[in-house]
């Protein structure tokens, strides 16, 4: 057996290819033909997208669901539901994607960034609480990597301070906390369905909720501040068109029922590497809080302790590991280290009396950083293999392992 690391001219671990994303089959060709012939591509006549958006909320438990042009958009059109604008702050975690943030800039409020849990690297409650103000309207809690943020805990915060609970499920279709779907637990949820989630039609977005004032609102910002009912060119509230498309719902439907039997392969897989991998030293896969009932896996995450490797850094672990045939995904970096928040520029889409020094950039984010700079992500479809695929990833790490410090 040839063990020496591929990077260097060895026998790659990963001797067959991961399955491909995004996934399709016949019933993907059928809908978008389907949707081709009836001439009704737009979302108002045609009934695949509302479909989609009832199928979607029933799956996660919800009673609404608006299917918008992005997840970003889905942030977008919540913050204009729920009427939070000029003045007011958003308690934002400093690990997530940018459009978390960006859509609180977007409504003109600012976002309060404060640091993740160090297991779950998801938003720490107890920062949470020490960052409300009298400013304060919401909290966005993100479902990172697939894994609920601590929503007993941020409830029970929301509820008292009289704020808004967000989930930003963009990593979490069909995530469970406690035994229920994300999503629908906090006022509302927002998902993505860009190409590399759980589900994809390239891009689309879907908001979900439990509360009809909420629901009416989202749908009327969503498609020009109409209102059910009314003339066509009547317009009562600020809106955008953001508008999904009958192919893209189309899509959506049978991706969504794919859904259930991809997220349990990728659960059980993960719980497969969890095994594997927490064998060798310097590896800790990303924790698995017992009310995590589910966990969708958006990314398998895990951190690397370089001592473990003699000191090989990160960046030359995850070359090593590409080279073994084991693909990688990029962690987010910290918002806060961001240009946008550096610069000042986020300043510009906030009230005058608001463009101040903020205490927050002057803060560390100790658990953030080591998320950022420390762990490595497998994307999702790796999970969608079998167990010998598993077994693939492990044997490339424990090579890598062993010949550390040939790559030092």
């Amino acid at each position: 057996m040839d063990d020496r690391l591929a990077l260097l001219g060895g026998t790659p671990a990963k001797t067959k290819p991961f399955p491909p994303w995004p996934h399709y089959d016949e019933s993907e060709r059928e809908a978008l033909l389907g949707v081709l012939h009836s001439r009704k591509w737009w979302r108002t006549p045609g009934d695949q997208t509302l479909q989609f958006e009832r199928e979607f909320a029933a799956y996660h438990q919800a009673r609404y669901g608006i299917a918008v042009t992005n997840g970003t958009a889905a942030l977008e059109v919540t913050m204009a539901a729920l009427g939070i604008g000029l003045g007011d702050e958003v308690i934002v975690p400093d690990f997530t994607f940018v459009a978390t943030a960006s859509a609180v800039l977007f409504a003109g409020a600012l976002p309060v960034l404060v640091d993740i849990e160090p297991h779950t690297y998801c938003l720490d409650p107890e920062q949470v609480e020490a960052a409300i103000t009298e400013r304060t309207r919401a909290i966005i809690a993100v479902h990172l990597g697939g894994h609920p943020a601590d929503l007993d805990r941020l409830s029970e915060i929301a509820h008292r301070h009289g704020l808004y609970l967000i989930e930003d499920s963009s990593h979490a279709h069909g995530s469970e906390w406690k035994g229920h779907k994300v999503g629908a637990l906090g006022d509302v949820g927002t998902f993505s369905f860009q190409q590399s989630k759980l589900m994809t039609a390239g891009e689309g977005g879907i908001i979900i909720t439990n509360d009809d004032t909420i629901e009416r609102l989202a749908r009327s910002t969503h498609d020009c501040g109409r209102m059910p009912g009314e003339w066509f060119y009547a317009h009562f509230i600020y809106g955008s068109n953001y508008r999904l498309s009958e192919w893209q719902g189309a899509i959506l439907r049978r991706q969504l029922a794919r859904l259930p039997q991809q997220s349990q392969r990728r659960m059980d897989n993960a719980r497969v590497l969890d095994r594997m991998l927490s064998q060798i030293e310097g590896i800790t896969p990303q924790a698995l809080d017992a009310r995590c009932t589910h966990h969708g896996h958006y990314a398998y995450i895990f951190h690397y302790d370089r001592r473990a490797f003699a000191g090989l850094p990160i960046a030359r672990f995850i070359e090593a590991l590409q080279a073994e045939g084991v693909p990688h995904q990029a962690s987010y970096p910290p918002l806060h280290d961001m240009a946008l928040f550096q610069s000042g520029a986020y300043r510009k889409r906030l009230l005058p009396e608001m463009r101040v020094e903020h205490a927050f950039l002057r803060q560390t984010f100790p658990n953030t950083a080591r998320a950022a700079w420390e762990t490595v992500w497998l994307p999702q479809y790796v999970l969608l293999g079998d167990e010998q695929d598993m077994h693939e990833i492990a044997a490339a790490i424990g090579k890598i392992q062993r010949h550390a410090h040939e790559l030092l």
